[in-house]
């Protein structure tokens, strides 16, 4: 047939002239990597739909050769599956046996035949329509029961130290029998190394001892397939004692006998080498393998190393084996020759497949074996030579090929292998099969593609003979035409490198048939990555971005981003958090380090492409530390410094920075490194100048960009010779602080610039006035230096020179310096003042005898009072006694503190202006001059005045509104009136532009109050207070303001409800007065109606205490849980605010009718009671012992009154709520209020309204009380606490305010 055709076109037909040319054209490794006889085989895919297909005999239980003792033994398995059910036959010794069986082809014996004929080689042939499978010939041995002849009892008698063999001798039977030596107890001779059992049976001693005597040694022969145990007859062995001393004997071998044995074996079967010695001592064995090493074989060690057992045995094993029997005597040696061969086994087995008519069959049948096996076939179980010859039929060897098959050509074909060991056989059949055409792929699926791939349209089609498939576009045009189209032997098409416009629907068919499927392909958009991961350098330790932005088509779902490093894949849920993928598939890593530098990509994967782009992460960090310092070029005061960098770590090396460290001159705990020099990182030498006398160590660090690296190791220690000073100290001066002493000081020089021991300073100096002074010089370690007699801040020149013990340093620049200075001696003269409004204007003469460096003057400025305190006439006797007051006090001594100002000017001025002076005041003025030592004395006082000027503004301004019409002003004199108050300017206007003022001049500076009636209630006002002198008019002060409303009560309240208590909460109006009102509230019943607090009258409203508009709060208590109330407040008559509101908890309940009228309930109750009493009784008794005073009376009336509603309420009958709450009331109450009042004067329970209560640490009050009022209902107490009447929270304290307004 046309292979090329085939494949493409899907079916056999002829083969086109340009298809065989294509046919050469195909590459030999295409040919050779597709088996030429495997494609006519075809495998019905599991969605084909087809119904009770036919199949040829497959065997699924074959028999196998076995003995047989009974009749019952005999089972001969044969099943088999096919369609249609197989038929069974059976063939024994080559001769049909028995009739053809249905259903299964097991083969039993039956009971009329004599058990002998079922002797024999059988084999089972399974047989439909379709073929004939057979199975490989076993063979069924049929022997008797195995049966003990009749035995003779055995004796034995060996001297001790001899060796000794007891013989079994089992029934022969085709089944080796188990051996058992045992006692006449069924227990086990004991057996080991002296004792073992041989493969005979026998029961082996290597040497006998004398406990080895007794008389029922006795041999069990256990045949398990025969299901018998036959016991021979005891044996018994007597050891008779020798007189002689028992003498060593060298080992022999009971079993092998000689030097060599060889054994034949076959592969996978066990075998066991024996080796029993006998001997005295008892012979050990050894087993080696000669060419070989004993542990590479399956080998195993057994009956104390007297075997040597194979399990199964392979080709390995083959060999040569050694087994040596040694004790003291010497040895015995034993060798085999194990030869391994091998029955048939397969290497390759034929499958059995379905073929489509006209295909070529290939059938492979491979087998191996030692030696090696001859391979037959047969068909339908018929050897060849038995069928009729075909020439489309060839066989060579295990290789059957069968061409062009046809229908007739189904059948089970049997390969069999056999050497000398025996045979195996396989069945496989070669059903060719005729199957309608299926296109199995979906019908309307939908492909979508990436524009530039290609696309694979299903059309998987199945039949026999294979379908012939052709493709058509959304024109009905075919699509073969088209370069880019390929047609797969599958019926798959592939579109290459598709566009938009390939977009659309195709149609699959099967040729001349109506079976079609349509297909409809999709061009998406390819997926891009817009902006990949870049090439970053970053900072170790520091975090990394890389993006990944990219663009999908909107049709896909959302793609699948995989970030890879160096091409192993990140994990984003690492333990340590390093990696973190955003939503945008942006990467972060966190605190990278060296080993994160690398290349990264990022990888975006849709359902249909993926595409990838890579960027890079360059880590940089610190680089490591230089290293092999060395030293050269040494010299007295110079070395040159050399050193090798370390790794830069992606960052290049920009600085070296070199650090010195003195040690011969600093204390070792004080010794610290410093850096001398920096130098390009191109450099890695340095040559230092170094300080005579000093030995120094050297160290280097390391710059990039990433930060310094760490220090070298430093440098071995160089030490440099001594040398004489190179300069002198710097900073020479005088310090003196005392007449008549000069104290030259300078800065002292390290230690490193002493350049050798020795080392001091030579101190010079000479008064600078005059000529022919001589230098005296003296010498000290270190600052300062003092000279005495030198007068009151003389001038002397100075000069300190550096000494070591080598020499002199270079001649010192001589400075100026004084000697110590005293106080001033005189006062600045010619003190003159000129006054302008506040401001004074101060002169005077530079003093002489000042005695040191002048540094200033100080001016003394104190006030003395008002000039009103000179008997200058007051208009308001009041306003000036507050002045005076203010001011401190007049001249004349009041014990006021007067007002000091102190101004230091610089001592190159004469003169200062002194600003910010009271107006209409007195002042002193003396002038001092100072230097670094003190004061000089104060120049003469010197008096002087400031002018009368305008007074400040009113201290204070305050607005009442005592109506709706007229406001009244009150305001305080101004602090600083500036000289005599003559009165004020009071003037208003309305709030409005272009509003007219009014003006009022009061002309008596005592009145501080002025009343502004006839004014509009709805406007806002401007009110403004001017105080004036003679001067004139002062600053004002300004207020806005408007008449206030008359008060009334709140609308708009708010309620928080809790168990036994409102809060009650309002915004009071901004414009009214306060205004005193009551809450009244009336309880309702269960009905919803309302009802007093004794249950009688429906208007029995209870009022609480009066309460103040302005408060803004109020806490209505002593209420009942559970309870629904009205609340109301009455002004003028009326209703201004009605609420119904309840309290939270539950609603206590009567209980039912009866229960108190119980006998038993009457009579717990009567006890209780008079316990009770006693309990009272003990307790009136123990107070009367202690005495009574007033609180302890209080007390225990508010004992007694509590302790009544307690007993009411816990024993008895329950009573309603209204009357528990009236008969609270009238207990409770007088107990609370009026006892109160009865009581110790100092009971704090009679100021529970009062404010501003305050403690001294010792407990005493300070402080004034507001004044007593009784508790009204809204706020007593209903009776003791207890979980139904919880005590309320404690009200907001009320302001001072509220007090202060509180209506009469």
């Amino acid at each position: 047939m046309c292979v090329l055709q085939f494949r493409w076109a899907g079916y056999r037909g002829p083969c086109s002239p340009a298809l065989l040319l294509l046919l050469l054209l195909i590459p030999l490794s295409f040919l050779s990597s597709t088996p030429p006889f495997a494609q006519g085989a075809i495998h019905i895919p599991k969605n084909y739909k087809v119904h009770n297909i036919s199949q040829p005999p497959v065997l699924t239980e074959m028999p196998a050769s076995y003995t047989a003792f009974s009749r019952d033994d005999i089972n001969l398995t044969c099943e088999a599956t096919g369609n249609p059910t197989p038929m069974f036959r059976w063939v024994k010794d080559g001769n049909e046996f028995g009739s053809e069986r249905t259903g299964s082809g097991s083969l039993r014996a039956e009971e009329d035949e004599p058990l002998s004929t079922y002797q024999g080689t059988y084999r089972c042939y399974a047989s439909n329509n379709l073929g004939t499978a057979m199975t490989h010939a076993v063979q069924l041995i049929i022997e008797p029961q195995p049966i003990l002849p009749k035995q003779r009892r055995i004796h034995k008698k060996a001297e001790e130290g001899e060796s000794m063999i007891l013989p079994c001798n089992p029934p022969k039977s085709s089944i080796r029998p188990n051996i058992h030596w045992m006692d006449s107890e069924m227990f086990h001779i004991t057996r080991n190394d002296r004792v073992v059992k041989g493969l005979d049976g026998n029961l082996y001693f290597a040497n006998i001892l004398k406990s080895d005597s007794r008389d029922d040694y006795t041999c069990h022969a256990q045949y398990p397939d025969a299901r018998t145990i036959l016991p021979n007859e005891p044996v018994t062995l007597t050891v008779i004692s020798s007189n002689d001393v028992v003498s060593n004997r060298k080992p022999h071998l009971f079993h092998p006998s000689g030097l060599h044995s060889s054994v034949l074996t076959v592969r996978g079967n066990s075998l066991t080498l024996e080796c029993i010695p006998r001997g005295l001592p008892t012979p050990t064995v050894e087993w080696r393998k000669k060419d070989g090493n004993i542990k590479d074989t399956g080998a195993q060690l057994k009956n104390f190393n007297r075997w040597l057992h194979f399990r199964s045995i392979s080709q390995e094993d083959d060999g040569e084996y050694e087994c040596k029997a040694s004790n003291s005597q010497g040895s015995a040696v034993h060798s085999f020759t194990v030869t391994v061969e091998a029955k048939p086994y397969w290497v390759k087995e034929p499958q059995s497949l379905l073929y489509a008519p006209g295909e070529t069959v290939r059938l492979d049948c491979q087998a191996e074996g030692i030696p090696t096996p001859t391979i037959t076939w047969s068909i339908n179980g018929l050897h060849l030579t038995e069928v009729d010859k075909d020439p489309r039929r060839t066989v060579s060897g295990g290789v059957l090929i069968l061409r062009d098959v046809e229908f007739a050509d189904t059948a089970v074909y049997q390969c069999e292998a056999f050497n000398k060991h025996g045979s195996i056989l396989t069945n496989t059949y070669i059903y060719v099969i005729e199957l309608p055409p299926q296109i199995l792929s979906s019908d309307g699926v939908v492909y979508q593609v990436i524009e530039g791939r290609n696309a694979s349209l299903d059309c998987e089609t199945f039949g026999s003979p294979r379908p012939h498939v052709t493709w058509e576009g959304d024109g009905m045009l075919p699509l073969l035409s088209d370069s880019r189209v390929s047609l797969l032997t599958n019926g798959t098409i592939e579109l290459s490198n598709v566009g938009h416009d390939d977009s659309g629907t195709y149609t699959c068919s099967i040729r001349h048939t109506n079976i079609s499927i349509m297909a409809h392909l999709e061009v998406l958009n390819r997926t891009v990555i817009l902006n990949g991961p870049q090439h970053v350098r970053t900072l170790n330790g520091t975090s990394a971005l890389l993006d990944c932005h990219f663009y999908k088509d909107p049709r896909l779902l959302d793609p699948q981003i995989v970030w890879k490093r160096d091409g192993a894949k990140i994990l984003e849920s690492s333990p340590d958090d390093k990696y973190i993928i955003f939503e945008n598939a942006t990467l972060k890593l966190t605190y990278v380090q060296l080993e994160d530098t690398g290349n990264y990509s990022c990888e975006v994967i849709t359902s249909k492409d993926h595409v990838a782009a890579t960027g890079s992460i360059t880590v940089v960090a610190r680089p490591d530390p230089p290293h092999s310092l060395t030293l050269s070029d040494v010299q007295d005061r110079s070395l040159t410094l050399s050193w090798k960098p370390g790794r830069s770590h992606n960052s290049h090396i920009t600085e070296f920075i070199v650090e010195a460290r003195e040690e011969q001159h600093t204390p070792e705990r004080k010794w610290r490194w410093e850096e001398w020099k920096w130098v390009s990182g191109d450099i890695n030498h340095l040559e230092l100048m170094l300080q005579p006398y000093s030995t120094y160590r050297f160290r280097v660090i390391g710059v990039n960009e990433a930060g310094r690296s760490e220090p070298s190791q430093h440098s071995e220690a160089h030490t440099t010779p001594p040398a004489v000073p190179d300069g002198n100290p710097t900073g020479v001066h005088s310090d003196s602080t005392d007449p008549g002493f000069l104290v030259i000081s300078w800065d002292e020089m390290d230690r490193l610039t002493h350049n050798a021991p020795g080392f001091e300073y030579k101190v010079s100096w000479r008064q600078a006035e005059g000529s022919n002074q001589f230098w005296s010089h003296g010498t000290t370690k270190g600052p300062p230096f003092v000279v005495n007699g030198t007068g009151t801040y003389t001038p002397f020149e100075i000069k300190v020179q550096a000494v070591n013990s080598l020499g002199e340093g270079p001649a010192p620049v001589p400075e100026i310096g004084h000697s110590g200075e005293d106080t001033p001696l005189e006062a600045p003269g010619d003190v003159t003042v000129k006054v302008i409004n506040s401001t004074a204007s101060v002169r005077w003469e530079t003093p002489q005898g000042v005695r040191g460096l002048l540094l200033g003057y100080r001016l003394y400025i104190k006030r003395l009072g008002s000039q009103s305190g000179r008997g200058r006439r007051a208009l308001g006797h009041m306003h000036h006694r507050a002045e005076r007051e203010r001011d401190g006090g007049v001249e004349h001594g009041m014990g006021k503190e007067q007002e000091n100002r102190v101004v230091e000017v610089g001592s190159m001025k004469n003169s200062e202006e002194v600003t910010g002076l009271r107006l209409y005041s007195r002042y002193e003025l003396s002038v001092t001059a100072f230097n670094s030592k003190g004061e000089g004395p104060h120049s003469p006082p010197y008096h002087f005045s400031t002018p009368e000027g305008a007074p400040g503004p009113p201290a204070s301004l305050r607005l009442d509104s005592p109506s709706e019409t007229s406001i009244t002003l009150y305001w305080t004199p101004p602090i600083h009136t500036n000289g005599v108050l003559l009165g004020y300017f009071v003037q208003f206007k309305q709030d409005m532009e272009g509003s007219t003022v009014e003006v009022e001049e009061i002309m008596d500076p005592s009145l501080t109050h002025h009343v502004w009636d006839g004014l509009d209630p709805h406007s806002s006002y401007i009110f403004t207070v001017t105080a004036r002198t003679a001067a004139g008019e002062g600053p004002p002060i300004t207020r806005k303001g408007t008449t206030l409303l008359d008060g009334v009560p709140p609308t708009n309240i708010s309620c928080q409800e809790g168990e036994t208590y409102f809060n009650l909460s309002w915004v009071p109006g901004e414009r009214h007065r306060n205004h005193g009102f009551q809450f009244r509230y009336l309880k309702m019943n269960g009905e919803g109606t309302m009802e007093g607090r004794d249950g009688g009258e429906k208007d029995n409203w209870v009022e609480s205490e009066m309460v103040n508009s302005t408060q803004g709060f109020y806490s209505l208590a002593g209420l009942q849980p559970g309870t629904k109330y009205w609340l109301t407040i009455m002004h003028r008559n009326y209703t201004h605010w009605k609420e119904q509101v309840k309290t939270k908890g539950p609603e206590l309940s009567e209980v039912a009718g009866g229960f108190a009228t119980q006998g038993w309930f009457i009579g717990l109750i009567s006890a209780i009671v008079l316990l009770m009493l006693i309990l009272l009784i003990l307790c009136f008794i123990k107070r009367s012992k202690g005495g009574k005073y007033a609180v302890k009376d209080k007390e225990d009336g508010q004992v007694d009154s509590e302790a009544r509603p307690m007993k009411d309420e816990t024993f008895g009958e329950y009573r309603s709520l209204e009357s528990d709450g009236d008969e609270k009331r009238s207990i409770s109450q007088p107990s609370l209020c009026v006892g109160s009042k009865l009581g110790s004067d100092d009971s704090l329970a009679e100021y529970g309204n009062s404010v501003d209560i305050q403690f001294n640490e010792d407990g005493s009050f300070i402080g004034q009380y507001s004044g007593r009022e009784p508790v009204h209902h809204g706020n007593e107490s209903s009776g003791p606490a207890s979980p139904v009447n919880p005590v309320p929270p404690p009200p907001i304290a009320p302001s001072m305010s509220t007090f202060l307004d509180r209506p009469s």
